[in-house]
């Protein structure tokens, strides 16, 4: 049996080193990302705060892989996907990392249960299997008697759990979430942070973009971003009375 300082420390199931992001040029230049570095280990969920501008989305649509940086690295999983080719990009992406938009981006023409099986069944598990996984996932979701339905049958905040769903699905190593609780009440959004929690206890990496300092207290840390920069990190420790003091002020 090794000794606790022979052991190996965790390694970050998500690193940003030096992130930068430009969009435009001239005058017209804005830097959405300003030399970011961040690492999320393996059953750490963090939550991104700041103003509307400050980034927060760009942050994680880079981290997903839905856009590149400008300059600096992404490494998920050990993998840099700033240097990955497109398919080992698109495979990460369907095995490793969940993404919950905020606008759902669920597919018209397919059931709620076909919607969360889609990247599993992409990833080459069979359709039997898929769907099973998916209705397990609905039922997390409390939506297991919704899962035939299509999204157009379905509220916004019931397409925003069908949203989740699909992000939980399957062995997600990494969880990134765009504020997950915009379309949904004060109950189902608290039940929501009770799954992502849940997830992170369980192994999990997980961002969470929210300006609503209620779901930002179910994080370990909060990293606060303003003008694209990382301008103050909290642990969960110290967050509860400063997120309450921000409320407070609101």
């Amino acid at each position: 049996m090794s000794s606790p300082s022979s052991q190996q420390p965790p390694q970050p199931v998500l690193r940003l080193k030096n992130l930068t992001r430009v969009h435009g040029s001239g005058a017209t230049e804005v830097h959405a990302l300003r030399g970011i570095d961040l690492a999320v280990f393996p059953g750490e969920l963090v939550a991104v705060m700041g103003p509307s501008g400050s980034g927060k989305s760009t942050l994680l649509t880079i981290a997903g892989g839905l856009d590149s940086p400008t300059s600096g690295q992404v490494i998920v999983e050990n993998t840099d996907i700033t240097a990955a080719d497109r398919k080992t990009l698109a495979a990460l992406r369907r095995r490793s990392i969940g993404y919950v938009f905020q606008d759902y981006n669920l597919i018209p023409a397919l059931t709620a249960a076909e919607n969360v099986a889609l990247p599993r069944e992409l990833d080459g598990t069979s359709a039997r299997k898929a769907r099973r996984e998916a209705i397990a996932a609905l039922e997390e979701m409390d939506l297991g008697h919704l899962a035939d339905r299509f999204p157009d049958e379905m509220s916004g905040g019931q397409q925003q759990r069908v949203a989740i769903a699909r992000a939980l699905v399957g062995d997600r190593r990494l969880v990134l979430a765009d504020e997950p609780t915009g379309a949904l009440d004060s109950e189902t959004g608290e039940s929501v942070l009770a799954l992502l929690r849940a997830r992170c206890d369980a192994g999990a990496a997980g961002v969470l973009v929210t300006h609503e300092p209620r779901f930002a207290a179910w994080a370990d840390r909060v990293v606060f971003l303003r003008d694209g920069a990382v301008v103050d990190q909290t642990l969960r420790s110290d967050a509860d009375s400063l997120l309450t003091g921000q409320a407070a002020e609101r």
